[in-house]
């Protein structure tokens, strides 16, 4: 299981998105984001890629920068530990806090109607 810092997303994001990354292209999309400086940016590579979550090829004298871990590896342990922190392990709790936002679009909730249908099919398979 890898857990991602909050600083390490924005980098991994870059990543996911665009595939081998040279540290200058990093750097470019992340001073949009966090303005962060060079230095910045090729101290949280060299952590990142000693962590084991990305690794790189070199070309000539570029080295190009790639994830390991699928967005998915991440994701699933973050939401976990993120609805047992907050709602006490409860998705409905969640969902629940999500609704009375009022910030859901139509096509939210058709996306959350469909995953709740499925989830029934899947759930009568099941027994």
């Amino acid at each position: 299981m890898y857990m991602i810092t909050s600083k390490e997303w924005y980098i991994m994001q870059v990543l996911w998105e665009n595939g081998a990354c040279s540290l200058m292209e990093i750097v470019a999309q992340m001073e949009q984001k966090t303005k962060w400086s060079k230095s910045t940016c090729a101290t949280m590579l060299r952590r990142m890629t000693e962590k084991g979550v990305i690794g790189y090829e070199t070309k000539g004298k570029t080295k190009y920068f790639y994830p390991i871990v699928q967005r998915e590896e991440v994701v699933v342990p973050e939401t976990k530990n993120f609805l047992g922190r907050i709602y006490d392990g409860s998705i409905g709790a969640m969902m629940s806090t999500l609704v009375r936002q009022g910030n859901l679009s139509e096509k939210d909730i058709e996306e959350l109607e469909n995953i709740l249908k499925n989830a029934r099919q899947n759930a009568q398979k099941e027994e």
